[in-house]
Order: C-alpha cells, then sequence, then structure tokens
C-alpha cells in the first residue's frame, strides 16, 4: 500500500505485524461468530428450544445488533475506528462465554442481544477503517480484508466441529476461544496503524440514509439474511433433516465459509476488471444455484457443496458495498450497516417460523428468492462502482 501525508505507514510498525493488524481484526471477528454457530445445535439440545424459540434467540442477537448501531458511528466519529475496534472488540469476548452460561431461554436472548451489540459495532469500526485504508491505498482491498473474516468463520467452524464431536462442553469451548481472542485484539490494536480520516464532526449522529445510498443498504439487508440465516440454520438443517451428529453439522456452514474465502481471495481483482456491480450480480445468481442443490437434502456430501457454492456466491456482498458506502464517510458506512444489520435481525428468526409451519427445506429456500432480488438491485447499484 501506499500511504499519503498524514498516515502512518505499516512499515512504520514492527515487521510484518502492521500489514497483519487489520486482517487480524476481521478474522477475530469470524472466529467469533463461527464459534457461536458451531454449536447452536447442542445449546438448542441442551436448552430443549423448539426451531420458533430458537428463532427468537437468534431476534434478541438482530435487535442488539440493530439498536447498537448508531452507537457504532459515534464511537469511530468521537474515537477513532481504531479505539472502537478495541473498546468494542473486548466486549464481544466477554459476551460470547455467557452464551453458553445461559441456564434458560430469556437468559440466552438477552445474552445473544449483548453479543450483536457488541459484533455490529466491532464490525462498524473494522470496516470503517478498511474503508479509509482503501481510499489511502488507492485500489481495491475490502474484498481481502473480508476474506480474513471467512479464514475465521473457516477455523471457528472446523474447531467446533473437532470439539462437538469430542464431547467438549460449549462453556469451556466458548471460554478457551474468548481467551486466545483477546490475545488476537490485542496484538491487532497495538500495530494497527493509525489513520486520520476527514472528520464527520459536522456530519449528523444518526446515519439517516437517501437516495443511492438506501440501494445500497438493501443489498447488504438481503446479503445479511442470506448469510445470516446459512450461518445460524445450516448446522441445524443437517442435523434434523440428514440425521448427522454434532461434530458433522458444523461443516456446511465450514464448507460456505472455505468457498466465501476462495472467492474473496479474487473479488478484488474481478472488480477491477469487470466493475463491482457485474461481480455481485451474477455472484448473487451463483448463491440462488448453491441453495437450490443444498437444500434438496440428497445427502451429506451434495448439501455441504450447495452450502458452499452459496458461499462464493455471496462473497462479494458486503465488501463492495461495505466499500461503497465508506467512500462516504463513517456516519454513512454506519447508516448502510444499520439497514444490513436488519437483515441480520429478520433474516434467522424469520427461518426458523418458516421452518416451524413449513418444514426446514422450503424455509431455507427462501434464501434463493433473496439472492435473486441482491443480483436484480445489484445489476441497476451505480454506487457500487
Amino acid at each position: 500500500m501506499n500511504f499519503k501525508q498524514g498516515i502512518t505507514p505499516f512499515s512504520a510498525r514492527p515487521p510484518h505485524l502492521g500489514q497483519a493488524a487489520a486482517p487480524l481484526l476481521f478474522f477475530l471477528l469470524g472466529v467469533i461468530y463461527a464459534t457461536w454457530a458451531a454449536r447452536i445445535p447442542a445449546i438448542r439440545d441442551v436448552l430443549q428450544l423448539n426451531l420458533a424459540q430458537l428463532g427468537l434467540v437468534l431476534l434478541a442477537g438482530g435487535i442488539g445488533a440493530v439498536a447498537s448501531l448508531p452507537l457504532a458511528g459515534l464511537l469511530v466519529s468521537r474515537c477513532g475506528a481504531r479505539h472502537a475496534a478495541l473498546y468494542t472488540g473486548i466486549g464481544l469476548l466477554l459476551m460470547l462465554p455467557c452464551l453458553a452460561l445461559a441456564p434458560g431461554m430469556g437468559w440466552l436472548c438477552a445474552a445473544m442481544a449483548g453479543l450483536g451489540a457488541a459484533s455490529s459495532c466491532f464490525d462498524v469500526a473494522i470496516n470503517a477503517y478498511g474503508a479509509e485504508a482503501e481510499k489511502i491505498a488507492g485500489r481495491s482491498i475490502m474484498s481481502m480484508l473480508h476474506a480474513w473474516f471467512c479464514v475465521g468463520t473457516m477455523s471457528g467452524a472446523l474447531l467446533g466441529s473437532g470439539l462437538a464431536w469430542m464431547a467438549v462442553s460449549p462453556l469451556t469451548h466458548f471460554s478457551a476461544v474468548a481467551v486466545f481472542s483477546a490475545t488476537l485484539l490485542w496484538t491487532g490494536f497495538k500495530n494497527l496503524p493509525p489513520l486520520h480520516p476527514r472528520s464527520d464532526a459536522d456530519k449528523p449522529r444518526l446515519a439517516l440514509l437517501h437516495g443511492p445510498l438506501i440501494i445500497l443498504g438493501v443489498i447488504g439487508f438481503c446479503g445479511a439474511m442470506a448469510e445470516g440465516s446459512i450461518a445460524d440454520w445450516s448446522g441445524v438443517f443437517m442435523k434434523d433433516q440428514l440425521a448427522v451428529d454434532d461434530g458433522v453439522a458444523p461443516l456446511a456452514f465450514a464448507g460456505f465459509s472455505a468457498l466465501m474465502l476462495a472467492a474473496r481471495l479474487v473479488c478484488d481483482r474481478l472488480k477491477d476488471r469487470f466493475g463491482a456491480r457485474r461481480v455481485v450480480a451474477l455472484g448473487a445468481l451463483l448463491a440462488a444455484v448453491g441453495v437450490v442443490i443444498a437444500v434438496l437434502g440428497f445427502n451429506v456430501v451434495l448439501t455441504i457443496a450447495g452450502f458452499a457454492l452459496t458461499g462464493a456466491g455471496l462473497a462479494a456482498v458486503f465488501p463492495f458495498v461495505f466499500s461503497a458506502a465508506g467512500r462516504h464517510g463513517a456516519t454513512a458506512l454506519a447508516g448502510v450497516a444499520t439497514l444490513s444489520y436488519s437483515g441480520s435481525l429478520i433474516g434467522p428468526p424469520l427461518i426458523g417460523f418458516l421452518a416451524q409451519g413449513w418444514g426446514m427445506q422450503a424455509a431455507l429456500a427462501f434464501i434463493a428468492l433473496l439472492s435473486v432480488a441482491i443480483a436484480c438491485m445489484a445489476s441497476r447499484a451505480a454506487l457500487l462502482e
């Protein structure tokens, strides 16, 4: 990266650590995200929740995420993305073990609301940093940063699968991940080069979207519905439809994350060559095909392959939407993130309610419709370019 005046370059940091600091924080978020997702079937069984009740738990996480987003924009504006990531990351790590400590549905909902709030604020902080670094670099780098999120989700899902197979309790699992992640958080913060973006002091603290930014938010909304639903329900689908055990169930999300990672490694180059609109639209159509393959549920291998293909198709949505919003400042990014996270508020619980009434296959097939909607909107979203 070439940094301009007023920026502390990566080369001024300890060798390699400065370059790795931002990817490390994206990796950390992915690990936390997948750690919870991998043990959802186990926690569901311990608390004896039905599909609708589990949907309400996931709804609580979405409510926490969306309600906290005005705070996310304020933190980034007041403290800078670097310190905002530290403060919200600490909250994220503290909330993770609370999920396993919940003695009933009510407490689990409260813990999920806290985790949702912390994760959304942390997400906005690291994406605001990434968007500013991308502008300074003068080329697309956001997809590569989000690829490290996929490395985290894949690692977390595989670790969760292994620990579930060894019958390690969720509390031990979550506590160990929180302790390990604390080291990652501090290392990333200490070595993250401080940027000096333009001030948002003259902009409203609450981001109200208007015009083309609304389209970005709606694309992010549908992407969050799709991605969040697969993260939260793919393991349950594997267990209920294909009768796999707790060690195999997380492999669906691991496959989803693995191909999303592979796709994000090349998305920046595809964007520079073909344009973001075309990459997002064609990817979303590929995701729709993947969902159809997955929900037919012929066997474990085909189902995992379908979810993996869906991950590849959705890979470009968040990096390019957040990159486009970030070009308009932290306030605009927080506004687009607010609308996007509303998808994670509605999507997973909606899948639960649909599954309760129509079955898991019909519920997850709804994601294919969301993917087609993303393709239609992205093809006309001028701000994506």
